[in-house]
């Protein structure tokens, strides 16, 4: 298979987290949890948000006594955020997203700090302070919303198999039996997985230990393209947005499966509470949505997106809590 253009993080905030039993999700340094199940029950809308607000609170006036937006991306993920090799510099979709919210809290779409985090610890990030916002290809999900805050919803997504052209692999079904499947540590494809499998092995034989191979559970996304195209895992589990990112970069691999199997909307994420900087980049958003065809979010899909996962007409609409 060609060669990945992936490249290593300049900056991994934390520890890699691991996997804690093996029995739900991973834990708060991996980016899930297992909800109580009150509050599970509660929450029956968790792409529901605060409304927009251009007012400024505690979260807003720190970031402009620091001038500088901290934003925590990825860049491994091509076309949504990766570094690009001639200039050196951060592009993608979740990359113009971030320097909007940039320029309208600060008037410069340029004052930023980015700061690259793995999958696995886009949460602790947020909870140890080391950013304002992640904006890396996030599942809003109600486990999430005990840890973090969300913005509304920016991207539809769903969980899809990655595989190569030739393998008899034919989606998320039974044709995984006894196949090794690649997943990221802390992500909603772990997490897909464990609740049906198919008989797929996809947990690590010492996961959640020191002798921890991170062969089939990764701390980065894109690891489990390196894996495949190495022969030592069979197939990906990963959201379709970012497999077609990963399709685009390496031609022999392909989408299994007409569609995706779940679901999933993506979401700022800020530290827990951070209700005006939620509402500030709620507001963000309706700028970004607006104007139709030609709105800033379809001009980004069009440059980044529109490729590799076409038909796309619209963003999605915001859902707004009644509090």
């Amino acid at each position: 298979m060609a060669a990945a253009c992936a490249v290593t993080a300049a900056l991994t905030l934390l520890p890699l987290a691991r996997h804690g039993d093996g029995t739900g999700g991973a834990d708060a340094r991996g980016g899930t949890v297992t909800a109580s199940p009150a509050r599970a029950a509660a929450c029956t809308e968790p792409e529901a948000s605060l409304k927009p607000s251009g007012a400024d609170g505690p979260d807003i006036e720190r970031i402009k006594a620091r001038g500088k937006l901290v934003a925590g991306v990825d860049q491994n993920s091509f076309r949504w955020g990766y570094r690009d090799p001639a200039s050196g510099e951060l592009e993608g979709f979740d990359i113009d997203l971030v320097r909007a919210i940039a320029d309208d809290v600060l008037g410069d779409p340029d004052a930023v700090v980015f700061r690259a985090i793995p999958t696995n610890q886009r949460i602790a990030a947020l909870e140890n302070d080391q950013v304002d916002v992640v904006v890396r290809t996030m599942t809003i999900n109600c486990e999430r919303l005990e840890q973090v805050s969300f913005s509304t919803a920016y991207f539809r997504a769903g969980q899809q198999v990655l595989a190569p052209k030739e393998s008899a692999i034919t989606g998320y079904d039974a044709s995984l039996r006894g196949k090794r499947v690649c997943s990221a540590e802390g992500s909603t494809a772990y997490e897909a997985l464990e609740k049906e499998s198919f008989g797929a092995v996809y947990r690590d034989e010492h996961d959640g230990t020191g002798r921890d191979r991170d062969r089939l559970t990764v701390p980065n996304q894109l690891d489990c393209l390196v894996r495949l195209q190495l022969g030592e895992v069979d197939a990906i589990v990963t959201d379709n947005a970012l497999a077609a990112g990963q399709a685009a970069q390496d031609p022999a691999v392909e989408l299994k499966g007409k569609a995706p199997f779940t679901t999933e909307f993506y979401g700022v994420a800020t530290k827990k509470g951070a209700d005006d900087l939620v509402a500030r980049v709620n507001k963000v958003l309706v700028d970004y949505r607006a104007g139709g065809s030609d709105s800033a979010w379809m001009r980004s899909y069009r440059k980044w997106l529109a490729a590799g996962l076409p038909g796309i007409t619209a963003p999605p609409p915001p859902t707004y809590r009644d509090d």
